[in-house]
């Protein structure tokens, strides 16, 4: 990835993975490679940076007090100590951050940058509540604000910031609606087109490089959309066959679908005699995406015409609203695989989707 940008070839690199695929560190990977380079160039360790990110370590940077003693006083302390907040108390960023928020959220906020606290409030029925605690989704909400303040510094060329030559940006949209993921897309297209590659005060050329990863699949065909075309290389991280290596694959010429890596996934443990309950869940959903896109609210939609389509149709109703989980598998019986291939067969022959062998 820092060859991308290094070489010229992508002001953007998007990364797509599933969930506990291993994004996180890949996004902390690149940061510290940042660090090694720089310590290799003589730089000091205090210096050695060049990588601004989101992910979820810099959540972590947010802690509450509960005011467990009082139950009053509810407070989201900052770490100050971050590298992250460098400009914090000199560029005051309130209403910075309230230009993104009020698009995202209906509550308000307080810096005591004194102390290096944050309190929260809303109105409700005309009544000013103070010291409320927001819900975890609106924290995740607030803190992708301020990251988008500081964005904004960045390319502004605030002195603080100076440091910073990539951009890290890893699943901002983990708690977050469809409509809400498609506006943050959204929002975050716009700052970063125009601004990371543009004349500084002296006329030369600055370039950022900025990664994003994400396992959501509606964000990252709406980023992927809005920048296309801005120099920007996609790769799909996924996890070898055996389990103990990882695979980079581009994906450049279209943006990368979930229900298809889901399909190609599900089409290759059918073939290999690997089926698990879970693969009921995941072939739902596909369909449940399918229907809808066909203009039908129920999923048996798909079940249509199909020789057994109410044998079948209870089957997965049944079989799919278990929670099964990806991390304790337990193997179909045989006469329950027979039923699932044929579901399968069926479904891919009518819908004629294109699985590629991606996990070879």
């Amino acid at each position: 990835m820092r060859d991308d940008f290094k070489s010229g070839d992508a002001n953007f690199v998007l990364l797509y993975a599933y969930n506990g695929t291993g994004k996180t560190r890949v996004s902390m990977a690149f940061k510290e490679r940042g660090k090694q380079e720089l310590r290799r160039s003589g730089t000091e360790e205090s210096e050695a940076r060049d990588t601004l990110y989101f992910n979820a370590y810099t959540e972590d940077l947010f802690t509450w007090d509960n005011d467990l003693d009082g139950d009053e006083r509810r407070v989201l302390r900052i770490n100050s100590a971050s590298s992250f907040f460098d400009g914090f108390r000199q560029l005051a960023l309130d209403d910075k951050i309230r230009e993104y928020l009020y698009r995202y959220a209906s509550f308000d906020f307080k810096i005591d940058y004194d102390n290096w606290e944050i309190t929260f409030s809303n109105e409700v029925a005309g009544r000013l509540n103070e010291n409320i605690k927001i819900s975890r989704g609106e924290e995740r909400i607030f803190v992708w604000c301020v990251f988008m303040a500081i964005l904004q510094l960045v390319f502004d060329g605030a002195e603080s910031y100076k440091w910073v030559k990539y951009i890290y940006i890893d699943d901002p949209v983990s708690s977050l609606d469809d409509n809400n993921a498609v506006i943050v897309a959204s929002d975050l297209a716009k700052l970063l087109k125009p601004n990371v590659r543009k004349e500084d005060e002296n006329g030369d050329i600055k370039k950022i490089g900025v990664a994003i990863s994400s396992h959501h699949p509606l964000f990252f065909n709406v980023i992927y959309n809005e920048i296309h075309g801005e120099r920007t290389k996609s790769y799909f991280l996924h996890r070898q066959r055996d389990g103990s290596d990882y695979a980079v694959r581009a994906s450049d010429d279209t943006p990368f679908f979930h229900h298809v890596a889901m399909l190609s996934e599900i089409k290759r443990a059918a073939d290999e005699g690997r089926l698990y309950t879970y693969h009921f869940n995941m072939l739902r959903s596909i369909m449940e995406k399918t229907a809808i896109f066909f203009g039908h609210k129920e999923f048996s939609y798909c079940f249509k015409g199909m020789p057994d389509e109410v044998l079948y149709a209870r089957a997965f109703n049944l079989l799919s609203h278990g929670k099964y989980s990806m991390y304790e598998p337990v193997q179909m019986q045989e006469e329950t695989s027979n039923l699932f291939r044929a579901v399968l067969n069926e479904f891919l022959d009518r819908y004629s989707f294109h699985v590629p062998d991606i996990f070879a």
